[in-house]
């Protein structure tokens, strides 16, 4: 294999070392991928004879009216927004119970299940959310009257200045009562005591968005309505004024979060109901138990796999010895971009040298790097991808600590594994081709799709021999590992068993994170920027799609490239509804989930 920037950036340091000063260094060489001429414009007579969907304009219209009613009735929690999306989401259900679902194709079948499906779980999503908020209530007995003012002005009803005023006055004073009461209890009053982290951090959340709701709602009149501005200017800064010390008497008194500190990590546990609701809606017929123990089963594979490298390395089963010196082989400053680059190049030619998939040349073309920031770093501490390489690396004004764990976690054997998941035959490529091959069925996306089908592909070149060092092989076995260690700690939490911290701990035990790249997982997976599943998505999504690569390539109904056209080119939706769609299975109205992939699954290895 010709050397990649993982040994050039060290040789270009030790060449400096002792070239004559002032020389002038020759241009370090890169590395191309061998590309197709890009094709600026497809075949137009081929776009016109695909035939799609009869119910690609049902899902069109779906997505495109429930877009616009969140964008009218955008304040989660209110009300308005729930009444009418229950409403809504009643008509559609009735709506498609009307179609005479025997007289469709097969392919408008499929969209049909997973149109209904995907409301159902948008319903349940909603109960759950309106629990959350009644859950609450006692912490948030002014949210209403917020609400109320931000509704009426949607409505584009006059406004009253002087009511408004006395609005105002009774969310600063409920606001300051509730503060007063967290700070200085009142003698034998322990109701404050009994708040739970996760319900004053939720409610902290709350009120930050209610503070920037009230914000808004308020500079929309003031000024231009003197007479609105006359009656609430005192009332509103008052009411401002509290909605933020309450956010910081929750934060501080009871979550912990002191000013200048990161933000804790709370999250908010679903219980095993809502996981099994969750599982039925992704099409995966097993229990949190279940998928657990499949997990087990391959970070324990791992495990012997990690101890195979460590011993060609020569350190024994001592597989974290040998992850350490792994880990420093980081790069220098500067130079992070290039090897990134590389490995891409890498990657994409290995796709094209075995026939693997159809790249088009125009994504190949268009992708580009850019660096995540400090603060994103914290969230994010490896690569991020789509049409964009997002990539972890420290800057200067990171301590010296965090710089090291940044260098470390994102060392060249472990980017070997992760870059092509990002890019292409990734994300960047999902991207592309999901825009232009049944775009409307972005309304069923779904991580066990994405993030399973990215992971799908680690798999996928593990067992065709793309990792040849053991370096790069406890790299790739870092992040195999990791997706396992994933489920595990993620359906604990949300069963409730597990803290967010026994969660940091078992990443670093069971796998060999950093202390700050395990924080910031556990702290990304629980800050409620995702769903509760998504975790989960990586490895699962990817064994099913292993499954079925199992069923149909290594089964000799198609061969790998026709295997991987037919999924990018199709949609993303649940791998169950891909496999039905593929192998043409008959759809029912009343279809559920019932594909027991983890049965014919290949070895670990594919060996």
């Amino acid at each position: 294999m010709p050397m990649g920037a993982r040994g050039l950036a060290l040789g270009l340091l030790s060449l400096l070392a002792v070239s004559p000063a002032g020389a002038q260094q020759p241009a370090a060489p890169t590395r191309h991928v061998q590309r197709a001429p890009t094709v600026y414009a497809p075949d137009v007579t081929l776009l016109l004879a695909e035939r799609g969907s009869e119910m690609r304009g049902v899902v069109e219209r779906f997505t495109a009216d429930h877009d616009v009613l969140v964008r009218r009735y955008r304040q989660q929690y209110s009300a308005s927004q729930r009444d009418v999306l229950v409403k809504f989401y009643d008509a559609w259900t009735a709506q498609l119970k009307a179609i005479d679902f025997s007289k469709l194709s097969h392919d408008a079948k499929a969209d049909h299940v997973l149109l209904r499906t995907g409301i159902a779980e948008a319903q349940d999503a909603l109960q759950r959310e309106a629990k959350v908020y009644a859950d609450l209530g006692a912490l948030l007995p002014f949210a209403d009257s917020i609400f109320g003012l931000e509704d009426a002005r949607r409505r584009m009803e006059n406004v009253d200045g002087a009511r408004s005023a006395r609005t105002l006055a009774f969310v600063n004073a409920s606001v300051n009562a509730l503060r007063t009461k967290i700070e200085t209890p009142p003698k034998g009053d322990s109701s404050a005591a009994k708040i739970t982290k996760v319900a004053a951090y939720r409610a902290a959340e709350v009120a930050a968005t209610l503070r920037t709701t009230l914000r808004s709602w308020h500079q929309f009149y003031n000024g231009f309505d003197p007479l609105f501005s006359w009656w609430t200017g005192a009332p509103y800064r008052s009411a401002d004024s509290a909605l933020a010390n309450y956010q910081r008497v929750l934060r501080e008194k009871i979550v912990g979060w002191k000013k200048g500190d990161d933000e804790p990590i709370v999250g908010l546990p679903i219980g095993r109901a809502a996981i099994e609701a969750s599982l039925r809606h992704e099409m995966l017929p097993y229990t949190p138990e279940a998928l657990i123990a499949i997990a087990e089963q391959e970070l324990a594979w791992g495990e012997s796999e990690m101890k195979k490298a460590s011993r060609e390395m020569g350190f024994g089963d001592d597989w974290k010895a040998a992850m350490e010196k792994v880990k420093l082989s980081y790069v220098p400053p500067g130079e992070q971009v290039n090897m990134v680059r590389d490995l891409e190049f890498e990657a994409v030619q290995w796709i094209r040298d075995h026939d693997m998939i159809t790249i088009p040349p125009l994504a190949q073309e268009v992708w580009r790097i850019e660096m995540l920031s400090p603060e994103r770093q914290k969230t994010s501490p490896f690569f991020l991808g789509g049409e964009i390489l997002q990539v972890a690396y420290p800057t200067d004004s990171m301590s010296d600590d965090d710089k090291l764990m940044a260098m470390r976690g994102n060392n060249p054997h472990f980017s070997h594994a992760t870059v092509f998941h990002e890019m292409i035959p990734g994300h960047h490529m999902q991207g592309f081709m999901t825009s232009r091959y049944y775009p409307y069925r972005r309304e069923f996306g779904t991580p066990f799709w994405s993030e399973g089908g990215a992971f799908y592909w680690e798999t996928i070149l593990w067992d065709h021999g793309f990792h040849r060092s053991p370096e790069d092989r406890i790299g790739a076995l870092f992040w195999r590992m990791h997706r396992a260690a994933r489920i595990i700690f993620s359906l604990n939490f949300h069963l409730g068993n597990w803290t967010p911290q026994q969660s940091i701990e078992f990443l670093i035990a069971r796998v060999g994170h950093e202390r700050a790249n395990a924080t910031a997982e556990v702290r990304r997976s629980f800050n409620g920027s995702y769903g509760p599943l998504y975790q989960v998505a990586y490895m699962m999504g990817g064994l099913q799609f292993r499954a079925l690569h199992h069923e149909v390539v290594d089964g000799g109904t198609l061969t790998n490239r026709q295997f991987h056209d037919f999924i990018y080119t199709h949609g993303s939706m649940p791998v169950e509804m891909v496999r039905v769609l593929m192998l043409k299975q008959p759809l029912a109205r009343d279809y559920s989930t019932q594909w027991k992939f983890a049965a014919t699954l290949p070895p670990p290895g594919g060996k």
